[in-house]
């Protein structure tokens, strides 16, 4: 079971990374551009999910499905989203292993290519 605490480790290890606050909420960001945010309290209101936190995540639009089958149960997704490349976890449900892959192909989508490059080999 992993929480935000979890995704901050994880992600203040990767290149230029900072904590910040998207939409009201804590996130984390490379160069500016935020990579992952923890929901805000509408969304789970609008979502009736109250049983896990859920931190949004980015992918390349083309890879969303199969990863949504891949790890179908931690990942999941909301009409909100649908044509865009995000994803969202349940952290109650998430390892420690996923939790960094996820955040790691979320990294990649928003981070300038030389940084990418750094976690990519």
């Amino acid at each position: 079971m992993a929480t935000f605490n979890d995704v901050w480790k994880i992600g203040m290890g990767l290149p230029e990374v900072e904590e910040t606050t998207i939409y009201g909420t804590a996130g984390l960001k490379v160069r500016g551009k935020g990579f992952c945010r923890i929901w805000s309290e509408r969304e789970y209101e609008r979502d009736e999910i109250s049983d896990t936190e859920v931190l949004v995540i980015f992918c390349e639009l083309d890879e969303k499905e199969a990863l949504l089958e891949q790890y179908e149960g931690v990942l999941f997704t909301t009409p909100h989203y649908d044509g865009y490349g995000n994803l969202l976890i349940r952290l109650t449900d998430a390892t420690t292993e996923q939790l960094t892959d996820f955040l790691d192909i979320s990294y990649l989508v928003k981070a300038p290519p030389a940084l990418a490059k750094q976690i990519a080999d």
